[in-house]
């Protein structure tokens, strides 16, 4: 009898056991598929703000940060922490901007303002964007020209081509997921930074603490990036882009009813800025820490053609039989791939500001049949890129130029993004608060200071 009751209680204890098991494996797996559709959801709402933020790293952004990690070593990292939050700011309120109103900007200025005040924020951002896809396009064909002997044009145009082919025929859910992954090509310069081995007390102290040096070409270079971090047409995408996001997901319709926000729907939006503006940051970061460890230690403090900057990635591929070559690899595969990125934001962005400004039907998610003048914008402001390449301007210097000109025409749009956020009649009770207020005028006072200053130091050098 005790024999049995030993059994049974042995029997009890293994069952009990298993229970046990079954109920911890049954949460793990409760927990795992709960987490993966956190994940899931997380992933989902990266969207426009991922895709502006590695578009703000454009072919312009990395030629500026890696002149400014090459000319003054550790010497700019001050203005990363110092931008940041300004950055973070202008486009949460841009983004919030076309939540609100299912509106772009050139379409909200439209029914709020004056002609001039239209008419001037749209010439801005398509002068400065035209320049800017100029600029791009030529980087992509010079640094192609490191591996074959292709003339320069040629590569332009053929760059022009294959943007305007993805722009118009791929739709537009696929477009998204193909710009997102092309992001991940600025990983290389982070992986460098890392491997190389840094002065980490140095980087620390020379990113917190405020030590400008103030001369004309410090200012240039500082202003060039402040503008190429602080874009105007990330201000016209960004806020188109997430009112195609809204469309998509059914919360707008085509015909521009007032969109279905909520509070959910709006820290999603500002959780996927938030996510695309800091990466942006820290890619940018490491560009500048890259470039200092291995272009300013080593006595290259000026690039002048893609094959000096690729030298910044030589570090990454140390021991290969031809680190050289595969450090222009790697360099040329980000140009290229940011370019291919950047330059469709580019032109959708011009896209957006003029058929916006005359009631053209517009939007990635629209065929080229239903939106003609939509993408025949987007063709015409690729070819006019096309055509300053004609100019004879050095692709790299004219990369800088554009950063610094971008500056120079953010500095009233910016203004006007103030009057926006904070006008009743147009965002209601989402208007700018007093976080939001306060960041985005001192983007609007730094970087008009900025840009003051430089004028000055050129007239009185």
């Amino acid at each position: 009898m005790t024999k049995k009751l030993s059994n049974f209680t042995r029997k009890s204890r293994k069952v009990n056991r298993d229970i046990n098991k079954t109920e911890r494996r049954a949460r793990n797996i409760a927990k795992r598929v709960i987490q993966r559709k956190h994940f899931s959801r997380f992933i989902r709402i990266l969207g426009p703000g991922v895709v502006t933020g590695a578009a703000d790293d454009d072919p312009s952004g990395i030629a500026t940060y890696s002149q400014a990690g090459a000319v003054y070593g550790y010497g700019l990292l001050w203005a990363f922490p110092f931008m940041y939050p300004l950055l973070v700011a202008v486009q949460e309120s841009c983004s919030r901007i076309g939540a609100v109103t299912g509106k772009g900007l050139a379409a909200v200025i439209k029914t709020h303002y004056s002609k001039k005040l239209l008419y001037m924020s749209v010439i801005l951002v398509v002068l400065a964007n035209t320049v800017n896809i100029g600029a791009d396009l030529g980087a992509m064909a010079a640094t192609t020209q490191l591996f074959f002997n292709i003339p320069f044009a040629v590569l332009v145009i053929i760059y022009a081509i294959i943007i305007i082919l993805l722009v118009v025929f791929v739709n537009y859910k696929k477009y998204v997921k193909i710009l997102k992954w092309l992001a991940l090509s600025l990983l290389a310069y982070p992986v460098t930074a890392l491997l190389v081995g840094q002065d980490w007390p140095a980087v620390w102290s020379n990113t917190f603490s405020l030590a400008p040096q103030i001369n004309a070409s410090t200012m240039y270079l500082v202003v060039g990036m402040i503008g190429t971090t602080i874009s105007p047409y990330l201000f016209f995408w960004d806020t188109s882009e997430v009112v195609e996001e809204e469309i998509s997901k059914h919360r707008l319709t085509m015909s521009g009813n007032n969109p279905k926000i909520s509070r959910r729907f709006l820290r999603g939006v500002r959780m996927d800025n938030f996510v695309g503006m800091s990466l942006a940051t820290i890619t940018a970061w490491f560009i500048v820490i890259a470039c200092a460890a291995v272009l300013f230690k080593n006595g290259i403090t000026e690039i002048n053609t893609a094959a000096d900057a690729a030298k910044a990635l030589e570090p990454l591929v140390k021991g290969f039989p031809d680190a050289g070559l595969v450090a222009k690899i790697i360099f040329s595969v980000g140009i290229v791939g940011v370019g291919l990125l950047a330059v469709p934001v580019l032109a959708g962005s011009s896209s957006y500001a003029i058929s916006e400004t005359f009631g053209w039907k517009e939007g990635l998610y629209r065929k080229f049949k239903k939106a003609f003048g939509f993408y025949i914008v987007i063709i015409a402001a690729t070819v006019i890129g096309v055509l300053i390449n004609f100019l004879g301007i050095d692709p790299i210097k004219a990369l800088v130029f554009t950063a610094v000109f971008n500056s120079i025409a953010s500095v009233p749009l910016l203004w006007m993004l103030v009057k926006v956020g904070n006008n009743t009649d147009i965002m209601g009770e989402y208007k700018n608060k007093l976080i939001s207020n306060i960041f985005v005028r001192l983007a609007a006072i730094v970087i008009t200071i900025s840009v003051l200053m430089l004028f000055y130091f050129m007239i009185f050098p």
